[in-house]
């Protein structure tokens, strides 16, 4: 990793923002509003409180780990996708690793059809909340009826005394297939940029920062086209040119789905002002799956419907922003 990671001493000065897809993160009981039915006691996927309860821990264990090679705290933020409601959140916060470092949620249930939304988790002690909404993405079918999906979560509030504001997306996947599922993610990027220029229109030199599962890399169109304006930089591209990494596999292949980008003021350092020092995918061994085909993959919950009794498919990303003395 570099000298970034030679000193051992933890700094109070060095701030770790997470976004972490949890993988289908549902509790036991039925919604009869949503498509909830594999994961629930007698559905196919035999979920029950004893595996919810381990996944609730694992998840918990790895966002206190966030950052801990260089931070005295845990992460000040972390968004989260694939949650099934506040209750989960709730769960997730008062788990036996989370439990002490002060976590408050914000959370919307979301129109997808899965039932799963979006959150963020932010520490009370670093991050000051001041508000939030969320934003509906509307999208249309083949036959013109509108296909429910998550909302873009926007949160505002001070980290280090800075306002700052953030977007939380999931994007619609590719599971009709990358390019003809595209434009959904086209779209979806056209509304984080809509949200950006209220933002902007309220206060120009706004800091903002827009994580996410956002299905496509940092060199997809939607990204790169569509959502990293010249406002904007992507740390996760520079992590992406390298072998091997990213924060998901897909048929043997990498991806970097999940990212955290950052406004252009973030790269300037200014007196007792906080500046982005360093991207990373947090991809520890013990995340990993250790053998057969899928060997150096994210150790996940389920493949299909057999229980792995892993964390996710996805490894969280996380960035460090540092205060200028």
């Amino acid at each position: 990793m570099g000298s970034f990671f030679s000193s051992s001493k933890k700094s109070k000065d060095i701030f770790t923002i997470g976004f972490y897809n949890v993988e289908n993160l549902f509790d036991t009981v039925d919604d009869p509003k949503t498509f909830d039915d594999d994961f629930t006691t007698n559905g196919k996927n035999h979920w029950n409180n004893k595996r919810y309860r381990d996944k609730i821990k694992k998840l918990g264990s790895v966002i206190s780990q966030l950052g801990n090679e260089q931070s005295y705290y845990a992460p000040a933020i972390v968004g989260l996708v694939e949650v099934e409601n506040a209750k989960v959140v709730r769960d997730l916060v008062n788990s036996k690793d989370l439990r002490n470092h002060h976590y408050g949620f914000v959370h919307y249930d979301s129109p997808d059809d899965r039932g799963i939304d979006v959150a963020l988790l932010y520490n009370k002690q670093l991050f000051e909340l001041l508000g939030s909404e969320h934003f509906p993405l509307y999208l249309e079918d083949d036959e013109g009826k509108r296909d429910y999906t998550r909302d873009v979560l926007v949160v505002y509030g001070k980290l280090n005394g800075e306002l700052v504001h953030i977007l939380v997306n999931h994007w619609p996947s590719r599971r009709e297939g990358t390019e003809e599922s595209e434009y959904k993610r086209v779209e979806a990027a056209k509304l984080a940029s809509t949200i950006v220029e209220v933002i902007q229109a309220k206060n120009f030199d706004a800091k903002i920062l827009i994580m996410g599962d956002f299905n496509d890399d940092p060199t997809s169109k939607s990204v790169k086209e569509y959502l990293v304006t010249e406002d904007f930089y992507n740390p996760m591209e520079k992590i992406l040119d390298r072998d091997s990494v990213g924060s998901l596999t897909y048929e043997g292949k990498w991806n970097l789905f999940d990212q955290i980008i950052i406004s252009k003021n973030f790269l300037e350092k200014k007196e007792g002002k906080l500046y982005f020092e360093h991207a990373a995918v947090f991809n520890k061994k013990w995340l990993k799956i250790f053998k057969g085909k899928l060997k150096g993959s994210p150790f996940r919950t389920y493949i299909g419907p057999w229980y792995q009794g892993g964390f996710s498919d996805h490894f969280p990303v996380y960035v460090f922003f540092k205060k200028n003395k």
